[in-house]
């Protein structure tokens, strides 16, 4: 692998301070920037340590769960890449080229030359959600959710768009997990109003229909409507799948709950629309990329962040008054159990010992990163917490 060499100016003051480097690298006082400039740097005398480093040297702090990546030539690896790929509906050389910081910038609001990576297939309420946040974009699919975190590292996409929670059917912990493993950012949130559609062959009635196929939970938020029809129920991978099946095996009687546009893509017909058994069924997505943003004062902000805390009686209790004393709104609380350490030993008599799970704790809160209510109360919580990460600080999305 070649290694791109950066020269990086330094100020030195202390002349025992400054960097030695053997004469094959030939560094001297001159050194010609482009075209005829030419920069004297006797003439100031203050810059004088200049040091090359790699751009493959970059300073990495391990996290919970994160695991060390292998030599190159490690078999593993390559078996693990080739796996990965296959996480997609599409060549991988066929996207294009990864943009730069610049090109990236001039489409953020309405998604223009923006890639955005999304579980599942073209219909899914995931493409949805990617679509409402940046309207121009070019949703990527990704068969499953680590699939659409390591498109985003690798610079395949620009971003990722992720369910994390449901009004009905609660968190999906699988994304927790993988928030921690990654070292990806929130960027943004969408809600999103679920509205599951009774989908079939073209000329059929919903009362023809003898098997329901979609993905588990969406088969449980239509429970009453599946069951005045009395239909069996099949489970697939997710909504949009269901309805390419659907429209592939061309079975008369066998329908699908997905979404309008899953309907529209297959060339499905909408026999019954809104039939969930919640009418407000929403899902609330995650923005996620390489690098942060900047977060303001402006709009209404939330900041998401995830710890451990010290053993200790009412220590849990501590953690959460931090935000309460400066009038911090929590809207977000979940626990996951550390995979690395499940389990701790506490003596609490002579007669055994007792065990409790080690928790990581994930906080969301309504303030930003640049209100010094915030910055005070991670200061404080500091004083608890074993472990903090601030997954993101970003702008609330208020709108359905």
């Amino acid at each position: 692998m070649a290694l791109k060499l950066v020269p990086i100016w330094a100020c030195c003051t202390n002349q025992q301070h400054c960097c030695t480097y053997p004469q094959s690298l030939k560094l001297g006082y001159g050194c010609r920037l482009s075209g005829s400039t030419f920069l004297n740097l006797r003439a100031h005398k203050k810059w004088e340590c200049l040091v090359l480093l790699s751009e493959t040297e970059r300073a990495i702090t391990p996290v919970e769960d994160e695991q060390p990546l292998a030599p190159p030539g490690d078999a593993s690896v390559q078996e693990t890449q080739i796996i990965q790929s296959k996480g997609f509906h599409r060549d991988l050389q066929s996207l294009p080229k990864p943009l730069s910081a610049t090109y990236l910038s001039s489409g953020q609001h309405d998604g223009s030359n923006v890639r955005v990576a999304y579980q599942g297939i073209p219909g899914a309420y995931s493409e949805a959600a990617a679509l409402k946040a940046y309207p121009k974009c070019e949703p990527v699919p990704c068969d499953q959710f680590e699939a659409a975190f390591k498109a985003v590292e690798l610079w395949l996409v620009d971003k990722a768009v992720l369910p994390i929670e449901n009004s009905v059917a609660g968190s999906i912990h699988r994304n927790y997990d993988l928030l921690l493993r990654h070292r990806l950012h929130i960027v943004g949130e969408v809600q999103l109003l679920v509205n599951h559609c009774l989908l079939g062959l073209p000329g059929i009635r919903k009362e023809e229909l003898k098997r329901v196929v979609s993905h588990p939970q969406a088969l449980e938020q239509c429970n009453i409507m599946l069951n005045e029809l009395g239909v069996a129920r099949l489970s697939s991978d997710d909504t949009s799948s269901a309805a390419q099946i659907v429209a592939s095996e061309g079975t008369r009687d066998t329908g699908a709950v997905a979404s309008a546009r899953a309907a529209e893509i297959y060339g499905l017909s909408i026999l019954a629309e809104r039939i969930q058994d919640d009418p407000d069924n929403i899902t609330r997505f995650l923005i996620l990329a390489r690098e942060p943003i900047i977060s303001g004062t402006d709009r209404p902000y939330k900041t998401s962040i995830v710890f451990t805390l010290e053993e200790g009686p009412g220590v849990l209790f501590k953690a959460l008054a931090v935000f309460a004393l400066r009038e911090i709104n929590l809207t977000k609380i979940e626990s996951r159990p550390q995979k690395k350490r499940p389990l701790r030993v506490v003596d609490d008599s002579n007669k055994g010992s007792a065990k409790y799970f080690d928790y990581l704790f994930y906080i969301d809160f309504e303030a930003s990163m640049a209100d010094p209510r915030a910055q005070y109360a991670l200061e404080h919580l500091q004083e608890f917490a074993g472990f903090i990460r601030v997954l993101g600080c970003y702008p609330m999305d208020t709108n359905l």
